[in-house]
Order: structure tokens, then C-alpha cells, then sequence
């Protein structure tokens, strides 16, 4: 029996050093890669994942295909979802391997002119020459899952890249050193990741993606916000100092493209009414606030809202971090700048003032909280019309906070706001939603009480999920202002809400075209209502052809229509 273990573990020896022997035979020569793109039938997938004794599986989806996917669990026993990123499996000798690659493709990547531009074809190839060099005849499954972790490191968002691809995810928070990433997710809400980072790890991750963004963090220095790259919102906090448990991280992520008013319609955020309504305030002159609670939608409504300003009209915008994204040909946008190695800093009151030189139509500023409050008042009393967004949970709330510390908008110069959209992010059913709680319009100085006078123009009905439309006072003015009598004001509403629900019935989400679309109905309302009005009646003419061809046994009709 000893005689026979010994022999086995002889014979083991000389396997392992003829494959040592071979690997150094295959380094002194050389090997040649044949790359070519992944095939998963061929190579099998690069990602495998099992489910968590006491969990089961409750989503599947890929973030970034074929490499990263995701799976959503559901824990009976803590009666609660679990969010699992799934990447591509290393063995140790390819964990080993990826390590070696990353230090040796650094340098000639950092040293190689033009290497802002790096791309996943210039990785490959600096891949494979490595590999070859190496003398690694690597398989297609492990040089592609090489490459995408290369990529994922020197490109993208190290191991949070695949939660930034995840369209679900609205934040992705990182409390502290080895404590999990939770995320917000559209339709699980707040949920726990595998993602975590340890000490060294989150130091170094927070400190890059300051340097992504082109900012600074420091021990001395230790808090950041700013904006990455992708146009997500980052919050950044270095060390132990003001956040005890480590550094920490919130990427707040916005859509590639910003949301148009169909788009919040569909949602259920606001109503067909409610827009046409803005619409014609906006077009009017009428100064607006979105005021509401973290995440309540302040921002998207009001870089929604803003693809109804008229065309040529000069727009300013006026934020901390980049969030507007407005389809606009007379469009300047300007951004605060804090003090690095010299000159001073430039706050949101600077950039107002001079905002003012430039003689903008339309002022939007990310959010009032301070100084430049009045100055942004001062800006409406003097025919600036301009649009802004505030911590707020009510009108009264909003009237507080302007007219008391540290903001101190004089009550005369309130009364020059016109409107306020009040948003809530709330639940309806067992769904948490973003709704317009009221939109309320502000009158002038009560003379016996000295208050300010306001009403709700619309409220929401949480019961039934609906919005109410009260009388407006601005639309009277509107229609005063234009000579319009009350069946002339009531049709043009009307001719708007059509519009609105032509590009609703025909899709029309893209914000490009829908900014274009607008512009063309001040151009022409009659053209581009024809032209809309006879677009739908083709779509259902065509979709009335489809359900003919389904009722009489279109049977691959229905199954595509399905599919």
C-alpha cells in the first residue's frame, strides 16, 4: 500500500515538472493566439452563479452580455431580496495571470500617446501580445474574460461597473470598509449586493473616482461631490474622520438621455393636463420651482418641463454638478468651480450674476439653498423668467424656507414666483412611485393678514392615484395677456393635451425628437397636428390589421406579437 502511494506521488512529481518544463519550453519559443470574438455556444459561458442555500432565484438579466449578468434572490427565512453581480470565473492560475497583465499593460498603456482613448480593441491587442510573449496558449474563454476584467479596471468602474450598466439601478451606496454595496433598484427598491470592498481597496476606489472626475480627496480634504464621467452624480468621502466606519461612496445615476414630459407621464408622475398646463405657463413667462424630498424627481420634472421652452429663446442654466441635459440650440450651460491650487473659488451666486450680463430669456438653476436665492428673485422681478428646485414637502414649507434663514427672500419678492410643483416619492399599491402632490400657483400679499396667498392648480388623490384639476388663476392670465376669450383658451389646452397624447399613442420618448416636435408646433400647430393625427390612424389602421390577421388564425402573427 506505502509502495503504491509512494509511486503514485513519484509519478506526480514528474507530471508536474513535465508541465513546468513544457511552460518554459512554451515562454523561451513563443506561442501565436488565434483571437477571435467569443462564441458561447462554442466556448461556454464565462459566468457561472449558484443560488444561495435558502434563497431562490426570482430575476435573471445581463448587464453587460455575454460577460456580466445579475440574479435577484429572494431570502424566505430574512423575507427579503438579495442583488448577486456575476462576472466572469478565474481560476487561480488566472487570477495570477490577470495580476501579472494588469502590471505589465500598464506602463506601455500609461506612456502610449492618446491613451485617454483606450478602447477594448487596444486592450486585446496589447492582451495577446503579452500572452504570446508569455508563452500562455490561452483558450477563448480565458483571453476574453481577461479582457473584459482589464477593461472593467482601466476603463469602466472596477467591481461596481457591473451595478453603473444595470438600467434598474437608480444609486449604489457603499457605507463603509467590508460592509456590502446596497443599491436602489426600479422595481425591488433598496437592496443588499455581493459587492464589498476592504480597507486598502475602498481608500484607493474612492480616491479614483475622484480622479476620474477630474477632483482631489484628501485626509485633509475628505469630502467630495462631483461628477463622473457618465454623468453620474458621486458623492465621496475619504477615511475614518467624518465617516467612521471608512471611506464611503453614493453614485446617484441618470439616464443617458433625459426624460421627456411623455416619459413622467407614462410613470404616472404627472397627467396629460398637467402638462399642457406647464406647457402654457412656460411659454408665458411663468417662473417655476420643484420643490420635494431626496429622490422625489425635482430634477428630471424640471429638465423635463424644459423641452417646452420656445425655440431661439436664450436659455442659462446654473448647476453644481451637471445633471440638466436640455435639446436646445441657444443653450449655455455653467458650472461652479471650487478653488484647487489657485484663484478663487466661483459659487452658484457668482455664475447668477453673471448670468444676468448675458441676457438669458430663461435662467435654470439646480437647486436655490442660499445667497443666490435673492439674486435669482431679483432675476424674476425684473422679467427673467426662471426655474429652480428646493427641499420641500409642501407650498407652505416653500414659502418658509425662502422668506427665513439662510435663504431671506424678501415676502414682496416671493410673490414673483408663479408656480410650485410639489413632489413626493411615496407607494402606491406595493410599488413606491414619484407623484406631483400638488401644483400650486402663488397670488400676492393678503392686505388684512399680511400672508401670501396661494392655491393648488392640481392635487393628487393617493387613494385613487389620481390628479384633480382645480381652477387657475395663471391661465386666466394667459388668456388676458393674449386677447383669448374662455373657449379660446380652453381650445388651445385642448390642442395641447391632444398633441401630447399623438406623441404618447405614437411613442415618441426620445427627447430629441420630442424637443423638435414641440418647436415645430410653434412653428406650425396645424401642420404638426395633421401630420401626427394622420401617423396614428396609420398605426392603428395597421394594428387593426394585425389583430384581422390573428382572429382569422394568424397564429405566427399572435406568437411574434408575443414575443
Amino acid at each position: 500500500m506505502a509502495s503504491d502511494t509512494g509511486a503514485a506521488d513519484l509519478e506526480g512529481s514528474v507530471e508536474d515538472l513535465r508541465r513546468r518544463l513544457s511552460r518554459v519550453w512554451e515562454t523561451l519559443r513563443g506561442v501565436d493566439i488565434d483571437v477571435r470574438p467569443f462564441r458561447p455556444g462554442r466556448d461556454g459561458p464565462l459566468a457561472t452563479f449558484d443560488v444561495p442555500e435558502g434563497e431562490r432565484e426570482i430575476d435573471r438579466y445581463w448587464v453587460n452580455a455575454p460577460y456580466a449578468y445579475v440574479v435577484v434572490t429572494y431570502d424566505d427565512a430574512d423575507s427579503e431580496h438579495r442583488y448577486y453581480a456575476v462576472e466572469p470565473d478565474l481560476d487561480r492560475f488566472e487570477r495570477d495571470l490577470l495580476d501579472r497583465v494588469v502590471d505589465d499593460i500598464r506602463d506601455p498603456l500609461l506612456y502610449r500617446e492618446g491613451t485617454g482613448k483606450t478602447d477594448a480593441a487596444t486592450l486585446r491587442g496589447e492582451l495577446e501580445s503579452l500572452l504570446e510573449s508569455y508563452g500562455v496558449d490561452a483558450g477563448m474563454d480565458t483571453f476574453h474574460a481577461l479582457t473584459y476584467y482589464l477593461y472593467r479596471d482601466f476603463r469602466g468602474y472596477g467591481r461596481v461597473d457591473p451595478l453603473l450598466n444595470d438600467r434598474h439601478i437608480e444609486d449604489v451606496s457603499c457605507d463603509g470598509y467590508d460592509l456590502p454595496i446596497f443599491v436602489y433598484h426600479d422595481e425591488y427598491t433598496d437592496i443588499q449586493t455581493n459587492v464589498s470592498f476592504g480597507k486598502q481597496e475602498l481608500d484607493n476606489y474612492v480616491i479614483r473616482l475622484a480622479q476620474q472626475s477630474g477632483r482631489h480627496v484628501s485626509v485633509g480634504d475628505p469630502i467630495v461631490e462631483t461628477t463622473l464621467p457618465d454623468g453620474s452624480r458621486a458623492e465621496l468621502a475619504l477615511g475614518e474622520e467624518v465617516t467612521p466606519r471608512g471611506s464611503a461612496f453614493t453614485i446617484r445615476q441618470y439616464a443617458e438621455d433625459p426624460f421627456t414630459p411623455i416619459d413622467l407621464v407614462e410613470y404616472g408622475t404627472f397627467s396629460i393636463e398637467q402638462m399642457a398646463y406647464f406647457w402654457l405657463c412656460i411659454e408665458h413667462n411663468k417662473s417655476l420651482i420643484f420643490a420635494g424630498g431626496t429622490a422625489s424627481g425635482k430634477t428630471t420634472s424640471m429638465n423635463a418641463v424644459s423641452m417646452f421652452v420656445p425655440p431661439r429663446a436664450k436659455v442659462l442654466t446654473i448647476e453644481d454638478t451637471r445633471e440638466l441635459s436640455l435639446y436646445h440650440d441657444n443653450w449655455l450651460s455653467s458650472v461652479t468651480r471650487e478653488r484647487r491650487y489657485e484663484g478663487t473659488d466661483i459659487d452658484m451666486y457668482d455664475l447668477l450674476r453673471s448670468a444676468l450680463r448675458h441676457r438669458p430669456e430663461y435662467i435654470i438653476v439646480g437647486e436655490v439653498r442660499g445667497d443666490e436665492a435673492i439674486t435669482l428673485f431679483q432675476a424674476m422681478n425684473t422679467g427673467h423668467t426662471t426655474f429652480s428646485t428646493m427641499h420641500a414637502d409642501s407650498i407652505e414649507t416653500v414659502i418658509n424656507r425662502l422668506e427665513n434663514e439662510p435663504i431671506n427672500v424678501p415676502r414682496a419678492m416671493v410673490q414673483s414666483l408663479d408656480m410650485l410643483s410639489i413632489q413626493t416619492l411615496t407607494r402606491s399599491g406595493d410599488q413606491r412611485v414619484r407623484r406631483a402632490k400638488t401644483i400650486g400657483e402663488i397670488g400676492g400679499i393678503d392686505q388684512r393678514t399680511g400672508e401670501l396667498d396661494y392655491s393648488s392648480a392640481f392635487e393628487w388623490d393617493a387613494e385613487s392615484d389620481e390628479f384633480r384639476r382645480n381652477d387657475s388663476s395663471l391661465m386666466d392670465e394667459i388668456a388676458d395677456e393674449r386677447g383669448w376669450s374662455r373657449s379660446e383658451l380652453l381650445r388651445e389646452i385642448e390642442r395641447r393635451e391632444r398633441f401630447l397624447e399623438l406623441l404618447r399613442a405614437l411613442d415618441v420618448t426620445d427627447y430629441r425628437t420630442f424637443t423638435a416636435l414641440v418647436n415645430e408646433y410653434y412653428a406650425d400647430p396645424e401642420r404638426v397636428m395633421d401630420r401626427l393625427e394622420s401617423r396614428a390612424d396609420g398605426t392603428a389602421a395597421d394594428d387593426g390589421d394585425r389583430r384581422g390577421d390573428v382572429t382569422a388564425g394568424g397564429e405566427r402573427a399572435a406568437d411574434a406579437d408575443r414575443r
